[in-house]
């Protein structure tokens, strides 16, 4: 049982401690971790390899939280990174440095212990034979590392990546070398005008030839294709990048609201988890 301390209502750290003690969570050992772009001090862009979890499956989208075992008690919450690949030799996480518990994850080095539970939430969709259109906004490319390599016909597949940072400080290249991928990098007002003309006519495309939108990134992006998603009557689904503490549905912090077409009458018009809900959704069952 959690306690109250300041006010604040802590007992949903139970069931944190219930998900670190169950199967889905593990100590795993760092492997190596990659600065992308920039290299040095200067580099906030990273690759943080771990070795293999045993987790009988795993579905491109879904997350994980990480928690050094250097944090101690400096830094109590876990991060949530999501899955950029696994295979049975490691787990990949991509990661951006914004904050003191990023930072921390970019001074990890080889042989330190990591605490990781997952993997969390749902999975993207996978429809072989339909054409699938992805859509990424910065640090939403993650989850579509793995996504490309785990599609079955990736030759249905196509990408449109809008980001601000330099490309090399993404995972671009394990996604273009299996499907075609454009960038657009916004410097200036008018580049932003271009990334959302691309994307209105992307899905518009998409939706007639009753294709899959599939998209994430961060809040204004995904509003913006969510509008024309809904506009055109595009199948889409979404991957919100909300803030998470706990990612077992605990703290109730990564909670969005639900559309009249949510499944669960409980919940329609009202609001659910996104770590346990989510972190995909399909576009017309959530509001922005």
């Amino acid at each position: 049982m959690g306690v109250i301390f300041c006010g604040v209502d802590y007992r949903w750290l139970g069931e944190v401690k219930n998900a670190m003690n169950n199967e889905k969570c593990c100590d795993l050992s760092v492997l190596d971790l990659v600065p992308f772009g920039q290299t040095g001090a200067e580099s906030i862009f990273y690759a943080l390899r771990l070795s293999a979890p045993n987790w009988p499956a795993w579905q491109p989208g879904q997350f994980v939280m990480v928690r050094p075992h250097s944090f101690g008690y400096e830094i109590p919450w876990a991060r949530p990174l999501g899955i950029c690949h696994m295979t049975t030799q490691h787990l990949i996480c991509f990661f951006q440095v914004l904050g003191r518990g990023t930072k921390r994850l970019s001074q990890l080095r080889p042989g330190e212990q990591v605490a990781v539970w997952g993997p969390l939430g749902n999975g993207f969709a996978i429809e072989k034979d339909r054409p699938t259109l992805l859509l990424a906004g910065g640090m939403g490319i993650v989850p579509f590392v793995g996504y490309v390599h785990r599609h079955p016909q990736p030759w249905n597949v196509s990408m449109v990546f809008g980001h601000r940072a330099a490309v090399d400080c993404y995972p671009v290249d394990s996604i273009n070398e299996r499907i075609p991928l454009d960038s657009l990098r916004e410097t200036v007002p008018g580049d932003l005008d271009n990334l959302i003309f691309t994307l209105q006519e992307r899905i518009h495309d998409c939706a007639d030839q009753d294709g899959l939108v599939l998209a994430c990134g961060p809040r204004p992006f995904l509003r913006t294709v969510h509008r024309f998603a809904i506009s055109f009557g595009a199948r889409a689904q979404l991957s919100l990048e909300n803030q998470m503490a706990c990612g077992v549905g605990a703290c109730l912090g990564c909670v969005t609201k639900t559309s009249d077409k949510w499944a669960d009458k409980r919940h329609k018009d009202g609001f659910v988890q996104v770590c346990t809900k989510g972190p995909v959704f399909w576009a017309d069952q959530i509001q922005f």
